[in-house]
């Protein structure tokens, strides 16, 4: 027996959720215990209990059952301990819940209530969400800040810093200018005319009050023009005073004439005062991004040379300064001197660098559709250019589609600039009918003859790539459609002979890339196509900007399939709902990210391009320039490193 125990003892001992479980090896006598047990269950406890005190060691059976009746009232024990607990301190701090059953810890608070408190969290939320997005966006302006102001060399490396603007021999009438503010603020509130600056001039509604010459209205008249637009009202006065200015407003609202004609006036002021002699001049240099728009530029500005010279003023200078056409003839021109160069930056570089003209008597310089030649890479040109002044300038920036980082950028370079404004920097023209259709890929080229339909001739029909403007000018030739083509793979005596047959009326059809888009003025379109979406929404405003001019209504078709880039989509339906356009199914799906944060303080959608439809931490344009920039650095490492010897 001794033996039989000790080995009961050796055996081990298993245990499972803390409760003590009999032994493996059990004797005859436990055995019979467990057969009898749930016979006569009081017998058993009875005998626990008595045979609890001869053998110390021993540990009865439980059932699993029983073991998990246990677990649960125990746990209930423990919870309402810890219930009690809580009561006991709500009724110390005298919110004690007075209903037997427990029913939650907002049992007294009512739905309402409950709804508020949410919609005040929600709020916070928003708000916390909102001021991150703000300051998220404050540094990635920061960052993008321009370092270096339009300013030449010389002011740099001296120091020299202007704050007065030039001095003019303009003034307003004297009625005018006894006027009370009020009324000039009437008037600028009539035509949707917003100034910022310092001071600014007075609104002039007619161009006989702005005292100009009989010459200069009878070229108007013949061009039809007889009352001054809204940023004409404003921003002739504003640079015949002197004052260095940005102009803003949408396409076809006659910006030309804003800076053209003061220009005009200056060269006929210094030529009166003392001639030109031979290699003198310009006294007025005019910048466009493209050949076209300069070469229409200077057409304006010797059709009103001419006029002048017709009622016996003396003859006004004016040099085209542009690619494509021979140095020599450029240069012959400057021999008798010159009043005016209309330039775009390249040629204009290389004939400073050749010292063919200089700057020294430059006094006023504008930049037309001045962020168009920042985005396509003509900053640094700009500001070699700059180098060659001798002193202060009158400096003009003119676009439809300025975004705030231009205008602060430019704002560096100015000295106390008036900004004029009509309508929103970037918004499209309300005299234009937009219609937005889906088209597939492969069904663009036979849907332009029927979308031809719409109406009569001429029409303009833009496509991004050079390859689809010729395939697209090929088929329309086919079909018996009068079309010619242009766009910058042609040299420059096909692409001056393609405009001027479409602006006589010899063509029905233009097709063209953006070289067309920027500044042109076709005054009798009624029809523009956009083969395909522009990759930005600043190119479609000045695309469409070629219809619906001086007043006149046109309509604007442009196709959209599933290859357009989403946020440019974004942003062109944006466009349409501001400008009160009907959107397309296809465009009323899309939904941005963020669209609860695209008006955010003053700003509205994207500060570096302008576009509605997104915000500036969204920007694929800010993106690829960031992108363009880094891959720029590495490539300058790579050829600074000894590679471009190979």
């Amino acid at each position: 027996m001794r033996s039989a125990h000790k080995h009961q003892d050796d055996v081990l001992t298993f245990s499972t959720v803390g409760f003590p479980l009999n032994r493996v090896t059990m004797s005859v006598d436990s055995k019979k215990r467990s057969k009898h047990e749930n016979e006569n269950p009081s017998k058993y406890a009875r005998h626990e209990e008595s045979s609890s005190d001869s053998d110390d060691d021993y540990v009865p059976y439980v059932p699993l059952k029983e073991r998990r009746k246990l677990e649960i009232e125990k746990a209930q024990r423990l919870l309402k301990r810890k219930l009690l607990k809580q009561n006991e301190k709500k009724k110390d701090s005298g919110k004690e819940d007075t209903e037997e059953e427990d029913v939650g810890p907002n049992a007294n608070i009512s739905l309402l209530d409950q709804h508020s408190e949410l919609k005040k969290k929600a709020e916070v939320s928003k708000e916390t969400k909102l001021d991150k997005q703000l300051e998220e966006e404050d540094k990635i302006l920061q960052s993008i800040q321009q370092d270096k102001a339009l300013v030449t060399v010389k002011e740099l490396a001296q120091g020299i810093t202007y704050t007065e603007s030039i001095i003019t021999g303009w003034r307003p009438p004297r009625y005018i200018q006894a006027m009370s503010e009020a009324r000039h603020e009437r008037v600028r509130k009539r035509w949707h005319i917003i100034t910022e600056g310092e001071n600014p001039p007075p609104p002039i509604k007619s161009f006989k009050e702005m005292k100009f010459p009989r010459g200069v209205l009878t070229g108007l008249k013949k061009k039809g023009i007889s009352h001054p637009t809204p940023i004409q009202i404003q921003g002739i006065p504003a640079i015949l005073a002197g004052r260095d200015m940005i102009g803003i407003a949408f396409t076809g609202s006659g910006k030309t004439l804003v800076f053209a004609l003061p220009v005009i006036m200056f060269a006929l002021e210094q030529e009166k005062r003392l001639p030109f002699v031979k290699n003198e001049g310009p006294y007025g240099l005019i910048i466009g991004p493209s050949r076209e728009l300069a070469r229409q530029t200077h057409e304006v500005i010797v059709h009103f040379s001419r006029c002048l010279e017709a009622e016996g003023q003396p003859e006004l200078r004016t040099m085209l300064c542009i690619g494509g056409v021979s140095v020599k003839e450029q240069v012959e021109s400057m021999k008798r001197g010159v009043h005016i160069v209309v330039a775009t930056p390249g040629r204009l570089m290389d004939m400073l660098n050749k010292k063919c003209f200089t700057l020294d008597v430059c006094r006023l310089m504008c930049l037309d559709e001045a962020d168009r030649m920042i985005d396509m890479g003509f900053e640094e040109d700009i500001r070699t250019i700059l180098t060659y002044f001798k002193g202060q300038r009158q400096t003009l920036l003119f676009s439809a589609t300025m975004p705030k980082k231009i205008q602060n950028f430019a704002r560096s370079a100015l000295v106390k600039p008036v900004t004029v404004n009509v309508g929103r920097a970037g918004a499209a023209s309300l005299d234009v009918i937009q219609e937005v259709e889906y088209v597939k890929q492969e069904a663009k080229m036979v849907y332009l003859l029927e979308c031809l339909q719409k109406t009569p001739p001429p029409v303009l029909i833009f496509a991004e790539k050079k390859s689809d403007v010729d395939d697209i000018h090929e088929y329309l030739l086919l079909k018996g459609v009068e079309a010619v083509a242009t766009h910058g793979g042609k040299d420059q005596e096909e692409r001056t002979r393609a405009i001027d047959q479409f602006r006589k009326g010899e063509k029905d059809v233009l097709v063209a890339t953006d070289v067309a888009s920027k500044g042109l003025d076709f005054p009798d379109i009624q029809h523009v196509i956009n083969y395909d979406m522009p990759e930005d929404i600043e190119n479609y405003v000045h695309r469409i900007g070629r219809t619906g001019r001086c007043g006149k209504t046109g309509i604007a078709t442009t196709f959209i399939n599933k290859s357009c880039d989403e946020s440019v989509l974004l942003d062109l339906k944006h466009l349409l709902i501001e400008a009160s356009q009907k959107v397309p199914p296809v465009l009323q799906a899309l939904q941005g990210d963020n669209e609860e944060y695209l008006t955010l303080g003053e700003e509205r959608g994207c500060s570096f391009c302008g576009g509605l439809g997104h915000r500036i931490t969204e920007c694929p344009k800010l993106e690829a320039m960031q992108t363009k920039q880094a891959s720029n650095i590495g490539r300058k490492d790579y050829l600074a490193s000894g590679a471009a010897d190979w």
